[in-house]
């Protein structure tokens, strides 16, 4: 058993308001540069809606992630085999181009100062960042925002592909338009396709934290990791020729402060913390059916109340400080304990550890005499009917396993309901009693739900000390001279997990 740590996220998709503040402060801190300005780190999607880079979901077109060979049992890369991986150095049809981003641009804002006296109100024309002509502004980072009922943008997501026409239909009825807003980052998986598809060995990922690095020194700018990367969240810099991605901020998190995204949210609905697992067990775990990767998932997440686990990890060399943190981790309690917060697309084997609690209103659909269904003796029949459909949520955070995300809706919708019934006195007790229970629920859990989900401090939400990342370096069963604290985890002297 090789226990390690990993600095992982929850995001309350509830709570998000879709107001971009977290992409504009990671924007200004880590790509307001050349070369980066069409980087977005941290973006904000509408959901249902293509994304970006557009339709980065299509994975047989992007060819991201990894694949099961259903022969050998062993995972292989979607985005390069043995044979092709050197030709696709050179040539690769797969990678996103500046159409599937955007042409990033400015403003010739000297039109407007510099402009003559006259009777016309001047004007600045939008010209490129890259080649300073002239440009016709046709796309954007967030450029379908809101539009979740635009046949362009909404009706083209390819989540939406296995639900039946009569459920497309009724999504995009304008009664039931519904969205959500979906903010993604680099997921700093466990099992990560870019550190294996890097022909350089310039991606790893860090033992002591788990956060996924690119070297600049080393990174030779092939950009097989921009392909290998399911969620498209590595992007090349034209100007330095690098990869670049999201660090999660570790210099932060390195003195123990938040990263910008969590520090700017305005929704607060980001939890950090820290998760223990076992990382010997990872790429097995991800060899089982799609219905079965989100509880294969959980079982590779160890206890950290455990006392044998506790004994472990300390031989590992993970300090009492991480194991206190991970023991009154927020994102364990989401995961593990409650089982609430699901990953981000998981079908893609990569094990993501950063996990969404799914949205749950609107979850009332219409009914036949045109107004909602709300009411509580109807609500877990009424599933189905949800204005934004269980087959559709479920595509997103189980592989489309629908039971695991109906017993989320649940759980949610029954600590919603007891929360109103000490409010609301016409309320059916008796009800209320019988949805927790089939929300699997208790009034105490309800409780701490409630409280992590509307009450939060900053110190809940946030529960990491300093990464310490000086005594990673300095455990005895790592060599500093050649060590960068991977711990073998992706190691430039190692091959790299998974592959």
């Amino acid at each position: 058993m090789d226990i390690r740590a990993q600095v992982s996220m929850v995001f309350h998709l509830d709570k998000c308001i879709g107001c971009h503040t977290c992409s504009v402060a990671c924007k200004n801190t880590w790509t307001d540069r050349p070369g980066a300005e069409y980087m977005w780190w941290n973006n904000v999607e509408t959901k249902p809606g293509t994304g970006f880079p557009t339709l980065w979901e299509d994975q047989e077109h992007y060819k991201g992630g990894w694949k099961l060979n259903e022969k050998s049992r062993k995972l292989e890369l979607r985005s390069q085999g043995k044979v092709d991986a050197f030709l696709k150095l050179f040539y690769n049809p797969n990678q996103p181009g500046l159409e599937d981003y955007y042409e990033p641009w400015t403003y010739k804002y000297a039109d407007l100062f510099d402009a003559p006296e006259g009777d016309d109100q001047p004007t600045a024309i939008p010209v490129s960042q890259i080649t300073g002509e002239p440009v016709e502004i046709k796309a954007g980072p967030n450029w379908d925002d809101d539009l979740s009922g635009s046949t362009i943008y909404a009706e083209n997501d390819i989540n939406l592909d296995e639900l039946s026409e009569d459920e497309r239909e009724q999504l995009f009825e304008i009664e039931r338009v519904s969205m959500m807003y979906l903010p993604r980052i680099c997921n700093h998986c466990a099992n990560p396709s870019c550190v294996a598809a890097c022909p350089s060995g310039a991606i790893y990922k860090r033992g002591e934290d788990g956060i996924v690095l690119i070297n600049q020194d080393v990174c030779k700018g092939w950009r097989a990791c921009v392909s290998a990367c399911p969620y498209k969240k590595i992007y090349y810099n034209w100007k330095t020729g690098k990869s670049e991605k999201c660090i999660l901020c570790y210099p932060k998190l390195e003195t123990g402060q938040p990263p910008n995204c969590f520090q700017s949210c305005v929704g607060r609905i980001r939890y950090l913390g820290v998760l223990l697992f076992d990382a010997d067990r990872v790429p097995d775990a991800m060899t089982v059916p799609d219905h079965a990767l989100v509880e294969s998932q959980r079982s590779v997440i160890l206890d950290p109340f455990d006392p044998h686990i506790i004994e472990l990890a300390r031989a590992n060399g993970i300090s009492d400080e991480f194991i206190y943190a991970a023991q009154r981790s927020p994102v364990y309690k989401y995961v593990m304990k409650w089982k609430i917060a699901l990953p981000l697309h998981v079908e893609y084997r990569t094990m993501p550890m950063l996990f969404y609690v799914p949205p749950l209103l609107p979850v009332m659909g219409k009914l036949d005499n045109g107004t909602y269904d709300n009411e509580v003796d109807g609500f877990f029949a009424s599933l189905d009917k949800s204005r934004l459909p269980i087959k559709y949520l479920a595509r997103l955070f189980s592989a489309g396993n629908e039971e695991i995300l109906e017993s989320v809706i649940k759980k949610l919708m029954a600590v919603r309901y007891y929360k109103r019934s000490m409010e609301i006195e016409d309320l059916d007790l008796v009800l209320i009693s019988r949805m927790m229970r089939e929300g699997n629920v208790t009034p105490q859990e309800a409780e701490e739900i409630y409280a992590l989900t509307a009450l939060p401090t900053v110190d809940e939400r946030f529960v990491l000390p300093p990464l310490q990342r000086e005594e990673a370096m300095s455990s005895p069963n790592l060599d500093p001279e050649t060590c960068r604290g991977c711990s073998g985890f992706g190691c430039h002297d190692a091959p790299a997990r998974g592959a």
